[in-house]
């Protein structure tokens, strides 16, 4: 499995947070964000 971290730029899509489970989504030129639940760093697409 693939992980993204806060700061990087993967592209468009939903990003869900390995520690709690929230999902982001991401547009194409945005950067991940920490989560917004719970400040974990590291994410999977979904």
């Amino acid at each position: 499995m693939k992980y993204y971290h806060t700061g990087e730029k993967p592209g468009d899509g939903v990003y869900s947070c390995t520690n709690c489970g929230t999902d982001v989504t991401v547009g194409k030129n945005d950067k991940i964000p920490p989560c917004p639940k719970c400040t974990n760093t590291s994410f999977t697409k979904e």
